[in-house]
């Protein structure tokens, strides 16, 4: 049911992008016809260069769209092609925001499926970095609102009581050796970002963060592991630690019995 829903998440920012691909197709061919004669008039050469500008811009986009509907697909994609698409995603990301908004379509849903999307291109570019070259950050109401330690400026005064899962995410850290800090916004994360320059970035976040965290530390790949609310947005939320566990294994390619917290000696 993950997986089918996952897929969904995907499809809505593929279609969104596919018809944005169409309205420009209308617009450039509109635009075409309109300036044809002024352009005939001015230079008898300017009307070739400017179709062919319009028809390599209009290639790069399309075969963009076709590399990301290959990594919805799950099918094999160019290595030289998979960096490319990756920065074309964040290039059309906010014009595809404009067309669901023209459509009605709700913006978490949009952000949603752009980190899902997100995630599988960077997924299918198979990188690999040291542990000590991944940042994660999580924001602060990930950790329960009654507790009286203060972890944004140093995630190990966590005592892990087990009220909240900031202690899961401290012992990984601490027995894989990625950097992890917990922050209040995103100014915060992205002085995180200036500060360690890791080779890639996961976060936990709701999709609004999520997004616009891929966004801020483009063209750094970043992988976005959506948050629980089970008491609404940022009030003591959750992350499912299997999850969070498989995108770390990703990225670091550790085995499996590596990610499994060794329980405290007494």
């Amino acid at each position: 049911m993950k997986f089918t829903a996952e897929k969904a998440k995907k499809r809505l920012f593929i279609s969104l992008l596919c018809i944005t691909y169409v309205i420009m197709l209308i617009v450039c061919a509109g635009v075409w016809f309109i300036t044809l004669p002024g352009l005939n008039n001015i230079n008898s050469h300017l009307a070739p260069a400017f179709a062919a500008a319009m028809i390599g811009i209009l290639f790069l986009v399309g075969f963009g769209i076709l590399g990301m509907l290959f990594g919805v697909k799950g099918w094999p994609l160019p290595t030289i092609f998979k960096k490319q698409t990756y920065k074309l995603l964040n290039v059309l990301y906010y014009i595809v925001l404009s067309a669901g908004k023209i459509i009605g379509i709700d913006r978490r849903r949009i952000e949603a499926s752009y980190v899902a999307v997100s995630n599988t291109i960077v997924r299918n570019r198979n990188l690999k970095v040291p542990a000590d070259r991944l940042l994660v950050v999580t924001p602060h109401c990930l950790q329960l609102h009654t507790c009286p330690h203060r972890i944004t400026t140093d995630p190990s005064n966590c005592k892990r009581c087990g009220g909240c899962n900031i202690g899961d995410l401290v012992t990984l850290a601490e027995k894989i050796g990625f950097h992890f800090f917990v922050v209040t916004g995103g100014t915060l994360a992205r002085q995180k970002v200036m500060e360690i320059r890791p080779q890639a970035v996961v976060a936990v976040a709701c999709e609004r963060d999520l997004a616009s965290g891929i966004q801020d530390v483009y063209p750094i790949p970043s992988v976005g592991v959506m948050n629980i609310r089970p008491n609404g947005p940022c009030f003591n939320t959750k992350v499912d630690i299997e999850e969070f566990k498989r995108a770390i294994m990703e990225i670091i390619d550790l085995p499996e019995s590596d990610l499994i917290p060794q329980e405290k000696e007494n």
